[in-house]
């Protein structure tokens, strides 16, 4: 990994140069969106919509790089919590397949995979965690041995990309209980998910992802990219998404399917939310998260949807008479 003078070389070239790069990616973009044809949109509102105003975060983006090298990732870009704009343009540079369609969304494809993997998950069995986790079909034991060897398989992938994407950002909204997450990625598409599925951080709360907060963020590496090797202890298939509740981290291999990351932070926390705010507390005082979607009525009335996935909740929450709260995951 890069030492500290060159991680701050590295830093302050990137930081010179993000003008000029902003620059080429605004005219790009803008020209890309001209293309699609977004009906209803004028130039002042594509930019306004896809904000490219960085770079006001130099010294914590010098802290990001410094702690990514602290996990052995030394590449040629960085990309960090990169506006809706940049992460279009990547996609559409680098990504094969990637287009914006008419509504102005952008379309993507994920490989084979186009839907989770679940048969595919693996929990970590550690000493910490064993007694927590409900073991069994849905969560199948992992040895740290071959968490690690998956883990090392994901950094290597990484390590030779010229360019990855990192994101930080809550998984929840309140303070006491969200959990700071930070996702590592190969893909502007993984990326452009990510910042739409986490609650970003305001400037001040961007210090919780400093190596000195007291909290660890939980780490995703998405090396989905590359398939894990089937002969690792514990895999069935070219395909592995496992979790360490110990080393708070997760590691994506064999699948480019985005959700994978929105279920894992989901996984996470439904482990960590019920032993909150003290394990000690009867369960009436901690918290529960649902696998449920919820609506509002006019006068306060709140209904809640539970069911597995594909079962409705996000097709009966959906009342056009009653405000959403969320449709899934809560």
């Amino acid at each position: 990994s890069l030492d500290v003078g060159r991680a701050l070389a590295q830093a302050r070239r990137c930081g010179a140069s993000i003008s000029a790069r902003n620059e080429k990616v605004k005219a790009s973009l803008m020209q890309q969106l001209k293309h699609a044809e977004l009906k209803g949109w004028s130039a002042d509102e594509v930019k306004s919509l896809l904000s490219m105003e960085i770079g006001s975060r130099g010294v914590h983006e010098r802290e990001i790089l410094s702690q990514v090298n602290e996990l052995e990732l030394n590449v040629d870009e960085l990309y960090y919590n990169s506006p809706a704009g940049v992460l279009y343009d990547q996609a559409l540079r680098y990504e094969e397949g990637s287009a914006i369609v008419d509504s102005g969304a952008l379309a993507v494809k994920s490989g084979k995979k186009t839907g989770r993997s679940p048969l595919d998950k693996r929990i970590v069995f550690e000493e910490s965690s064993a007694d927590d986790v409900w073991w069994g079909k849905v969560n199948v034991k992992l040895e740290d041995k071959s968490f690690l060897t998956n883990r090392e398989r994901a950094v290597d992938y990484l390590n030779t990309r010229r360019r990855l994407y990192v994101v930080d950002g809550f998984g929840g909204w309140d303070p006491a209980y969200r959990v700071p997450v930070r996702v590592i990625t190969s893909r502007a598409y993984h990326a452009l998910f990510m910042t739409n599925m986490l609650v970003p951080p305001t400037d001040a709360e961007l210090s919780e992802f400093d190596s000195s907060a007291k909290r660890k963020p939980f780490v995703i590496f998405n090396a989905g990219v590359f398939p894990c090797n089937r002969q690792t202890p514990g895999m069935t298939s070219s395909t592995s998404i496992s979790v360490s509740f110990k080393r708070q981290e997760m590691v994506i291999l064999g699948t480019q399917y985005a959700g994978e990351m929105k279920k894992g932070v989901f996984t996470v926390m439904n482990y960590m939310m019920p032993l909150m705010p003290k394990r000690d507390l009867p369960p009436a005082e901690r918290a529960l998260p649902l696998h449920a979607s919820a609506n509002i009525g006019k006068d306060n009335d709140v209904s809640i949807f539970f069911g597995l996935s594909g079962t409705g909740k996000t097709t009966l929450s959906a009342d056009p008479k009653r405000d959403l709260i969320g449709d899934d995951e809560h």
